[in-house]
């Protein structure tokens, strides 16, 4: 290996291990600031800001951006190193070079998700906080109000629950509906299974298919017959009727 490779490879490690010292200690810092930021709101009064202001806001997110930055940075420095430990010739030379680049890509594996721990964890916090402060915030508005703004409230708060009623309502008949129309397009399936059996049937038996058909003959002629004969039954009781 070249001694122009070798300082090339060494100035990358050299700036690998920089970045890993940055940002171990940049890490300490914003775990210890998220750390005092739970604990300063565990112990804050209720009306007491428990983010401390916005000051500790902004403070997270230029260390934030800042660690970003430097994982970005480290993830360029070992994606050079990978390139070099690919072009590089001497096989026995290229397994101490991986071993090397692997070490170095644990760190960064271990340093970003360390970092994405703790940032969610600050964000969990700082939203549930929120979301108490805008509920009291809304509770000491209503206690504070006057008769017609707390009636209102309630006014409001009843048709919300009426609202939600009756999209529970909505929801039951859409499921009884579907449930109607599942049965009903089984029942249809049966009924077609059930026709199409007696259509095999009588295609099988002619006989039968000829009874069938005889059989429904003689009901037309039995009932033309009866509807003849109280027609003319009618006809009679009318002319009594106006005679």
């Amino acid at each position: 290996m070249a001694a122009g490779s070798s300082n090339y490879w060494e100035d990358l490690r050299k700036q690998a291990r920089q970045l890993e010292n940055e940002l171990d200690l940049k890490l300490v810092s914003f775990s210890k600031l998220c750390t005092s930021s739970r604990d300063g709101r565990r112990d804050s009064s209720d009306t007491t800001p428990l983010l401390n202001g916005s000051s500790q806001d902004r403070m997270f997110e230029t260390m934030a951006v800042e660690i970003e930055q430097l994982l970005g940075k480290l993830t360029g420095i070992n994606d050079k190193m990978a390139e070099y430990t690919n072009s590089a010739g001497v096989p026995s030379l290229n397994a101490a070079l991986m071993h090397t680049l692997q070490r170095h890509r644990d760190i960064l594996q271990d340093y970003t998700h360390e970092f994405h721990k703790t940032k969610a964890n600050f964000l969990a916090i700082r939203e549930r906080e929120n979301l108490l402060g805008s509920v009291r915030k809304d509770i000491e508005s209503y206690k504070s109000g006057s008769g017609v703004n707390n009636r209102r409230t309630e006014l409001f708060l009843k048709e919300h629950e009426h609202l939600r009623n009756s999209d529970r309502l909505i929801e039951e008949t859409i499921s009884i509906a579907m449930a109607t129309k599942e049965n009903m397009t089984s029942q249809r399936g049966m009924l077609k299974s059930i026709h199409s059996k007696m259509n095999t049937l009588a295609n099988r038996f002619p006989a039968v298919n000829s009874l069938i058909q005889r059989i429904n003959l003689r009901k037309r002629r039995d009932s033309f017959i009866l509807g003849s004969i109280i027609g003319i039954c009618t006809i009679l009781l009318l002319l009594f009727a106006f005679h």
